[in-house]
């Protein structure tokens, strides 16, 4: 909504200001600036506020708007005076007054940076979190303005405004005067701000889901009058899964006389319900969706689930048709599973809710599973039906034009009957967030990620996602700092899951193997070195094992304190008339089943080869479980006591008069209560999931116990100064493309943080390189700078140790005759460093990630091979630690084939020095060093080169909002 002329020429209407938020109860809103049309809107919101807020507001009687007080609300120069409204169903509910004013508390203009606030919120409205979100905006705004403080008074008897204020993060001051209670809040977010903005979109986007996933209520919108179609099909699902709330057929097209459909109520409108309705399933033609959504709104619909078609997979028409279905339903409060969904699935036997085209409601079980496709969610659900593990929730979110799969984290995180949450991704429409997201819930539960659409350009075109500059790779080793499980094919992510969701956590990568078949036994021992796990010899059992061989076996190696894991290889055995037999699978499981329960903790895992029977068998949950040990964790879920989930890696319980050695031995082990033990047709795909859990655990135990930065580091950086040049460099008009800095410049910059880079000077000619080498001491290193050859001393663009000016003029002619005129090269000098060996360190700030670091060997074979790591910065010492150890050539930098080890420490401080220089100035856009010589002791950085630019927009720092439409 654009203000009209009469309104602050100057200053254009603030577009970015305007933000659709989710509240506390998982309803939607927008916030957007007053403006001079919003006049009738005003007057209709304040009659619709009772007395005593009114009161509260004006600090006196105040039982109507003036048309003066008419005017100066909704005439605002978006600098000085600021007002900002939250609608819903086209209407205000709530507003929020900003006046910026001086020392003594009367109306002023910038410079002054302290404004007076007050708010005011429909009476219907208030207990929603509505001035919370309006306050985080309304700071934004002002710290945009240069405002650093709000001042606001409020009667000490309105405690839900104080609590807003007090509970907001900000640091603030309290004062009583003249009746009213003074308070002062400082804008500048704190962490603490942060953590309480951070917490309220978890639980609001949390809630949103819930509102969706267990309603009480659902209405098919689009049910066919005669069998078969979208809509009939979801209903005939919902009823065949028991849905425990009320459903309603709707259709315009019913007849007037008509009264059920499958045994439902039948009507033509959500009117004609005349009851609330919590969730509608649309599923009718995409230009009939628009009326149908209409009605949703008006009628107090809480969500959606869109599975009409003809969005924006079918180009720029469709487009904006999903833009305008988004539009419409977050201005009625509500939020969007869809379009082009597949449907939802809530097994909770509390719910029992099958909103989808899936045949058949999975079994219950403690997989979440999101995905972008239906294709992939119908085939997800068969292979999972298929190895017999249960879900808690399935969605299928189709362009995910609102509702994605952040939501759905936000929703498992705290979910009672999820344990593993598994995802299927084509697109990332906020990496930043999803990282976070996902490492906060990875520390309590694993999250299984397959990627699809990685190559630049392949984006399913139904999504909007922002525009990445980093590798698929990069993206990989991002996921993995987070604690996120990528697999490669939705096989792999179903392996993954069923031991995870099954089996306890392993404590380290030491694997027994056993079985009836030596071959196969191998191959599992090749496929856990491939792997990076430490596997044991196979002990073969022959192929004349009886079940009750591989119990004792299995038990045994359960025991055995230098074992973590153990992976069972099984073959159909040879019946007495020699020929093989497949056998009673049950009767394995059985056995199997035993040996775990009576053992400690240990992941259990099975390879099978045409045993018939014995992969359902497995999959089947033990029907009768003996009391279960105090402290013993059960398969996947946290140990009884104490609360919370179980250690990873904890030790196994000691046997009862352990500590005792007097004590008397007990008769036998309590078993305790075993999960499916998962089963698959191959060793690579069992060793894989074990390698992944085992990787998954390891994590879990390092993120326990966070990174931190040295405090040292402080003593040596000079913000301010680092800040003061780059506003020098900048200038005040700076160009939006950045600007790359000159060396010196360089070098200015890094050494306000404590980061060397060794000079260089010019060599135009052969004397003046003589004349550089003389002010700088042999020996020296002559290269050159051209961009093509940079770094390139494979092409003899790089002569080093010249010991004296013979020498060094003797390579400036080899060196132009080789490869071109100085004016071509930039020939430069540099005196020598200590040999080491040559890395590279580099940061970017990504639109769509963030700043990342990154860390290689220099050379062509690194480049090539893709060895680099990762991190998200600002890095941690743990961190710098790992992303030294992550690359594959990582051992030449610890004394690889007995060279010495190179000073690993100087090198993981530089990466902190780098990681906080980007972290402190986001005008960094690019840093590459190149190379760091990495000697014995020390290193020299050699090469510097750094990008300046207007700093990106931070929407990760901003108050709360939804992505864009």
């Amino acid at each position: 909504m654009q203000p009209s002329p009469e309104q602050s020429p100057h200053h254009a209407y603030p577009d970015h200001w305007e933000a659709d938020v989710v509240l506390r109860d998982g309803g939607t809103a927008r916030i957007r600036p007053i403006t001079t049309d919003d006049a009738d809107r005003l007057v209709s919101f304040y009659e619709q506020v009772s007395d005593e807020s009114k009161y509260y507001r004006f600090f006196a009687p105040y039982p109507r708007l003036s048309a003066k007080d008419v005017h100066r609300f909704t005439h605002h120069d978006y600098v000085d005076r600021v007002g900002l409204a939250v609608m819903v169903g086209g209407e205000f509910i709530a507003t929020v007054r900003y006046d910026r004013i001086n020392e003594q508390g009367r109306p002023a203009s910038a410079p002054a940076d302290e404004a007076e606030v007050a708010f005011l919120v429909q009476d219907a409205h208030q207990g929603r979190g509505v001035a919370s979100a309006l306050l985080e905006h309304v700071a934004a705004v002002a710290r945009e303005r240069g405002i650093r403080r709000f001042a606001a008074e409020v009667l000490p008897a309105n405690n839900k405004m104080i609590k807003v204020f007090r509970d907001a993060g900000y640091t603030q001051q309290r004062s009583f005067e003249d009746g009213s209670v003074h308070l002062t809040l400082d804008l500048e977010p704190t962490a603490e701000s942060l953590a309480v903005q951070r917490a309220r979109e978890h639980r609001a986007e949390a809630r949103s889901v819930q509102r969706l996933l267990a309603p009480g209520s659902v209405a098919v919108i689009g049910a066919g009058r005669t069998p078969g179609g979208v809509g009939r099909t979801v209903l005939r699902n919902l009823l065949s899964a028991g849905f425990t709330g009320r459903t309603y057929a709707v259709n315009s097209a019913f007849a007037a006389d008509q009264a059920t459909i499958d045994g439902v109520p039948a009507h033509r409108s959500l009117g004609e319900i005349g009851e609330p309705v919590d969730l509608a399933v649309v599923a009718v033609p995409a230009d009939r969706v628009p009326e149908a959504v209409a009605d949703c709104g008006e009628h107090g619909v809480q969500g959606l689930v869109v599975l009409s078609a003809g969005y924006a997979e079918w180009g720029a028409e469709g487009r904006e048709r999903q833009r305008e279905l988004v539009r419409q339903a977050r201005s009625y409060g509500m939020r969007i599973i869809g379009p082009n969904a597949f449907g939802i699935i809530n097994n909770s036997e509390a719910v029992r809710l099958n909103a989808s085209l899936a045949p058949e409601r999975p079994a219950s079980g403690r997989i979440g599973l999101f995905t972008q496709s239906g294709a992939i969610g119908i085939a997800l659900l068969s292979g999972l039906y298929r190895r017999g593990a249960g879900l808690s929730t399935f969605i299928s979110a189709g362009n995910r034009a609102d509702i994605s799969g952040n939501d759905f984290l936000q929703y498992w995180y705290e979910d009672p009957d999820t344990d593993v949450a598994l995802l299927y991704l084509e697109s990332l429409g906020n990496p930043r967030k999803f990282t976070r997201l996902a490492r906060r819930i990875a520390a309590v539960k694993p999250v299984v990620v397959v990627k699809g659409a990685r190559h630049s350009g392949s984006t399913p075109p139904g999504h909007a996602v922002p525009v990445s500059r980093i590798p698929d790779a990069t993206v990989s080793a991002l996921m993995r700092q987070a604690g996120v499980i990528r697999v490669d094919t939705v096989t792999e992510m179903v392996d993954a899951g069923l031991l995870l969701a099954d089996q306890p956590l392993p404590a380290g990568g030491r694997v027994a193997i056993l079985g009836n078949s030596e071959s196969l036994g191998l191959l599992t021992y090749d496929a856990c070195l491939a792997e990076g796990l430490r596997p044991r010899p196979p002990v073969d059992l022959t192929t004349a094992a009886t079940p009750q061989d591989f119990r004792d076996a299995l038990a045994e190696a359960l025991a055995d304190d230098g074992c973590d894991a153990v992976v069972v290889t099984a073959i159909p055995w040879v019946g007495e008339n020699g020929e093989a037999e497949s056998g009673d699978g049950e009767v394995l499981a059985t056995a199997l089943h035993a040996a775990a329960a009576a053992g400690p903790a240990k992941p259990v895992t099975v390879v099978h080869v045409e045993i018939g029977g014995l992969a359902e068998a497995l999959a089947a949950a033990t029907s009768t479980v003996a009391q279960q040990r105090p402290g013993q964790a059960s398969p996947g879920r946290p140990a009884a006591a104490p609360p919370g989930p179980r250690p990873v890696g904890a030790a196994a319980d000691p046997a009862p008069g352990a500590a005792d050695p007097g004590a008397p031995a007990p008769e036998s082990p309590a078993p305790r209560a075993v999960g499916r033990i998962p089963a698959y047709p191959a060793a690579e795909r069992a060793v894989r999931a074990l390698a992944e859990a085992v990787r998954y655990a390891q994590w879990r135990r390092q993120a326990a116990v966070p990174g931190k930065v040295p405090e040292f580091l402080d003593d040596t950086i000079d913000e301010p100064a680092a800040a003061a040049l780059i506003d020098a460099l900048l200038g005040p008009d700076p160009d939006p493309r950045g600007r790359p800095l000159e060396h010196d410049e360089a070098r200015e910059l890094l050494a306000c943080y404590g980061i060397t880079v060794r000079p260089t000077l010019p060599a135009p000619g052969p004397d003046e390189a003589v004349a550089a080498a003389a002010r700088l001491g042999y020996p020296v290193a002559l290269k050159t700078t051209a961009p093509h050859l940079r770094h390139r001393a494979d092409l003899g663009g790089v002569r080093l140790d010249l010991d004296g000016e013979s020498a060094l003029r003797r390579a400036y002619g080899e060196l132009t005759d080789l490869l071109g005129k100085p004016a071509e090269l930039r020939p430069v000098v540099q005196s020598m460093a200590p040999r080491g060996v040559d890395t590279v360190v580099r940061a970017a700030i990504d639109p769509a990630a963030g700043a990342v670091l990154s860390f290689g060997l220099a050379g062509a074979p690194s480049e090539l091979l893709g060895d680099t790591g990762h991190r998200l910065v600002p890095a941690t010492d743990r961190d710098a630690a790992e992303l030294i150890r992550s690359i594959r050539a990582a051992p030449v930098l610890f004394g690889w084939r007995g060279s010495a080890p190179v000073d690993t420490a100087a090198l993981e401080e530089l990466l902190l020095r780098v990681s906080r220089l980007v972290d402190d100035h986001p005008e960094v856009v690019s840093i590459a060093l190149e190379p760091v010589v990495v000697a014995t002791h020390g290193l020299t950085v050699l090469g510097a080169s750094v990008r300046l630019s207007p700093p990106p927009a931070r929407t990760d720092l901003g108050p709360r909002r939804l992505s864009n439409y």
